[in-house]
C-alpha cells in the first residue's frame, strides 16, 4: 500500500516514469495483485526469497531504472509498524554510488499504519499525508554506515510533530 499512496499522489505524466519495486512473492501471488503489478504499476518485483551470487537485487534495481526511470522502494527492508522508520539497509547505499546521477528523494508516509494495518484488506477512512523533502546523493567520500544515518535521518525530519 506504501508504494501505491506514493505513486498515486504523484502528476500522471509523472507516474508512467516511476516503478514501484516490491516483493515478488507477494504481488504474483494471484491474479488481481499480477495484474497491478505488471500492468498498471509496471512493478520492478525482487525475489527476496534468492540470495546468491548472480542474484543481486541491486543489479536488478539500476537496470530497471536505466536512463529513463525512477523506482520507489523502502530501504528498511519491510514494512514497520513504528512511526520512525527502521534502520536502512545497505542496498540504498550501494545504489546511491552505483548511479551517484542519480537524486534519492525521502518521502515519509504520516498516518498509514493506521489507515491500512498490516493484514487487513480494506482501509480505514483516515487522512493521511505524503511528504517529500530535498534530494539526498551519496558523496564519494562517505562511509555506508554515515549514508545510511544520514538518509535515514532525512526522512524521520519529515515527520510531522
Amino acid at each position: 500500500m506504501d508504494a501505491v499512496v506514493i505513486w498515486a499522489v504523484l502528476p500522471p505524466t509523472l507516474r508512467i516514469l516511476v516503478r514501484p519495486v516490491a516483493a515478488k512473492e507477494y504481488w504474483m501471488a494471484g491474479r488481481v495483485r499480477r495484474y497491478l503489478a505488471t500492468h498498471e504499476f509496471n512493478a520492478v518485483l525482487i525475489d527476496r526469497g534468492v540470495h546468491d551470487f548472480h542474484h543481486n537485487p541491486v543489479d536488478v534495481l539500476a537496470e530497471a531504472m536505466g536512463t529513463r526511470y525512477s523506482l520507489i522502494f523502502f530501504p528498511e527492508g519491510q514494512r514497520g509498524t513504528d512511526p520512525e522508520p527502521r534502520e536502512f539497509r545497505s542496498g540504498l547505499y550501494h545504489l546511491a554510488r552505483r548511479r551517484p546521477d542519480v537524486e534519492l528523494i525521502p518521502v515519509y508516509l504520516s498516518n498509514l499504519e493506521r489507515v491500512m494495518p498490516r493484514g487487513s484488506h480494506l482501509p480505514v477512512p483516515l487522512q493521511s499525508e505524503v511528504i517529500f523533502g530535498p534530494p539526498l546523493s551519496c558523496s564519494t567520500s562517505e562511509g555506508k554506515n554515515e549514508f545510511l544515518i544520514r538518509a535515514r535521518e532525512a526522512v524521520c525530519t519529515l515527520r510531522p510533530r
